[in-house]
């Protein structure tokens, strides 16, 4: 089950929706997920959670730093947990999936260009769309397990 510390230490009161929603979260091979894939979980699960609850808890969530809110392209809204590490997204385009990475010269080359312009940056985020390998060559996903 989730870890109460989570919610507590960003001024979260501990509830059992609260809780279910952060270990879906947390233990889903997925790491990309909708509201309404995170509600589908509780349901396998077996877990009584509404829709508009979960809806609410993932906005407290979203508030409070443990989630970050992605809108990609196709305006469906995607959750993933915050760990703290910067990322990079690719979108397919084909079967919806999301991959991060990481390149540190384009990192490098973000700072650079905003120094130059005498931007001093604060974030950013980088999504790139296009088609998985495995759409592009099979016509199925080359990540089908994981968002």
């Amino acid at each position: 089950m989730a870890n109460t510390t989570n919610l507590e230490k960003v001024g979260l009161k501990t509830t059992q929706p609260r809780l279910k929603v952060l270990n879906v979260l947390e233990t889903s091979e997925v790491r990309h997920m909708t509201a309404e894939d995170v509600y589908k979980q509780l349901l396998q699960s077996e877990q009584e959670v509404g829709l508009a609850t979960v809806y609410r808890i993932l906005t407290q969530f979203e508030t409070a730093g443990l989630v970050i809110r992605h809108n990609f392209e196709g305006g469906r809204a995607l959750y993933e947990l915050c760990d703290g590490a910067h990322h990079d997204h690719m979108v397919c385009v084909e079967c919806g999936k999301v991959f991060e990475f990481v390149d540190r010269t384009i990192e490098q080359r973000q700072r650079n260009v905003a120094a130059k312009a005498g931007f001093v940056m604060e974030d950013h985020s980088l999504s790139l769309y296009g088609v998985c390998n495995g759409m592009k060559e099979s016509g199925s996903c080359s990540m089908s397990n994981r968002n």
